[in-house]
């Protein structure tokens, strides 16, 4: 399928992982989702700011170039295109309602209405009962909300084997029990491999609940953490073992929900042999699918399952401002509005890749940290790992805690957005062209609207005091009490304490 592009049309949408790049239109570009869609969250759909869009259910490979969009299916697949209006929303709201219409429900607000922390950056492999708790004690020592919880990996006995260590967790129990009086919701990584080596993998191979190889095998993949078989979950059976596996620790120890890490597409092949025949990409499907069972889940890698009530955080970044670390949160986030995943994180707060700050020499950039905080603060969800208590001295660690009170102050605003977008499938977090279109917005992706009425524009450049903003046509309030008129471009005051936020009255 080829378009000719309308005069100014651009295009948003397919990998979330492309967000820098978005929107396409005036410069080449190329992506196929049929062999990667990133390590982050893709939908088979391009809008367009002129109202139209494509959709292909299996997929299509895309190129932008001059004046043109194509899209190309695999064998056996169509791209259709349609029209919903004139405008960048009327495209989104066309394309939900007939290819991946919402499901009236959301993640559980609690994933909304706190910040989450996450024990993978500040305690890495270390996961220990005794560090656990440390850590939730120094988040209420510190004056920060109690919130979602999640223990992350090496909580648990092996991959596959999902009960608590018992050298690391002597007694799981208590621990839960501490963390639910101090008000936190627990949330536990898991992922669709199982390790080799283990009693569990024999039985599970024997039943026939694994992927298998071209030739016949089972299938042992190297992922990020060594070599691992793949649980088959186009098989109902091996679905039923997992929830069983899930529900054993709810049921135990109160587990809350889970963080579904892993399944991304690169760690299968279009030769595997599974119960039901399935691409790379719908193998990624099929886990996104289990996480439907659970209010409190989270995602990193999903195909598919947009307008559906899974939380979808961002892919790991790094700690740097450019592109790849603080400079890609909006653009990404934006793209996974675009895409249909309204209920969105970005990465935790000064990057989610832990050999970064493990690197000899490494020190946290304070200034970086505390612009990652306030750039985070009014996604749907925010996400902690580093404590900031620990690592930053106390004058910003206050800018820091600062900063989640604006989060609060707002999470009204933001559970209702929560809630309309349940219903219409809207970003809550969207891009300035969605809002405004045809104002020659829709290359300002350093900024977002909160809605249609609370513009967000934090600093994202090192040593800046100053910044830019574009301002719609209205009226707008802003945080430190100032008023612009637009449509403007203006420069504004921006000390490191600030998160500018404004208002259109």
């Amino acid at each position: 399928m080829e378009l000719t592009m309308l005069q100014d049309e651009t295009w948003w949408s397919g990998a979330v992982a492309d967000g820098d790049d978005m929107p396409y239109g005036g410069f080449v570009f190329d992506r196929d989702l049929h062999r990667s869609i990133g390590h982050s969250q893709a939908n088979p759909v391009l809008l367009s700011s002129h109202g139209r869009f494509m959709w292909s259910d299996s997929g299509f490979a895309l190129r932008v170039e001059d004046f043109t969009v194509r899209a190309e299916c695999a064998t056996g697949g169509e791209v259709v295109v349609g029209s919903g209006g004139s405008c960048l929303r009327d495209a989104f709201l066309a394309a939900s309602r007939t290819h991946f219409p919402t499901s009236g429900t959301s993640p559980d607000v609690a994933m909304f209405s706190a910040p989450q922390y996450n024990t993978w950056i500040e305690l890495v492999y270390d996961q220990t009962q005794k560090r656990i708790l440390n850590y939730a004690h120094g988040i209420v020592d510190s004056g920060y909300p109690p919130g979602v919880l999640m223990i992350d990996d090496n909580w648990q006995e092996d991959y596959g084997v999902w009960r608590f260590h018992p050298g690391r967790f002597p007694d799981p129990q208590a621990m839960l029990d501490e963390l639910h009086q101090l008000g936190f919701t627990v949330m536990l990584w898991v992922c669709p491999f199982l390790s080799p080596d283990s009693a569990t993998f024999r039985a599970a191979e024997s039943d026939g609940l694994l992927l298998r190889a071209a030739d016949g095998t089972t299938a042992i993949r190297r992922w990020w953490n060594g070599y691992s078989a793949v649980l088959d979950l186009t098989n109902p059976a091996t679905v039923d073992w997992l929830h069983n596996r899930l529900a054993d620790l709810r049921t135990e120890y109160g587990i809350d929900g889970f963080k579904f890490d892993a399944g991304d597409p690169r760690f299968y092949r279009d030769t595997d042999r599974s119960h039901t025949p399935a691409t790379p990409n719908e193998q990624c499907e099929a886990w996104a699918g289990i996480g439907l069972t659970y209010p409190l889940n989270e995602y990193r890698a999903c195909w598919k399952h947009a307008g559906q009530p899974l939380a979808q955080r961002l892919k790991d970044t790094v700690p740097t401002w450019g592109r790849g670390g603080l400079a890609s949160l909006i653009p990404h986030g934006l793209a996974q509005g675009l895409a249909g995943y309204a209920f969105n994180c970005p990465d935790m707060v000064g990057g989610g890749l832990a050999e970064d700050f493990s690197v000899d020499g490494f020190h946290i950039d304070e200034e970086l940290f505390v612009r990652w905080m306030q750039c985070s603060a009014l996604f749907p969800m925010m996400q902690l790992s580093l404590a900031p208590w620990r690592v930053l001295p106390p004058e910003r660690a206050t800018i820091c805690r600062t900063t989640i009170e604006t989060r609060l102050e707002l999470t009204p605003k933001i559970l209702g957005l929560v809630a309309h977008a349940a219903k219409t499938g809207e970003p809550v977090m969207r891009s300035m062209e969605y809002v405004f279109p045809h104002q020659g917005l829709a290359r300002v992706t350093d900024q977002f609207m909160l809605g249609d009425d609370i513009l967000v524009a934090p600093v994202l450049t090192k040593g800046s005091h100053q910044r830019e903003v574009a301002f719609p046509a209205g009226v707008w309030l802003g945080d430190d009490g100032s008023t612009v008129e637009g449509p403007a471009r203006t420069m504004i005051e921006t000390p490191l304490s600030r998160l500018p936020v404004y208002r259109r009255t």
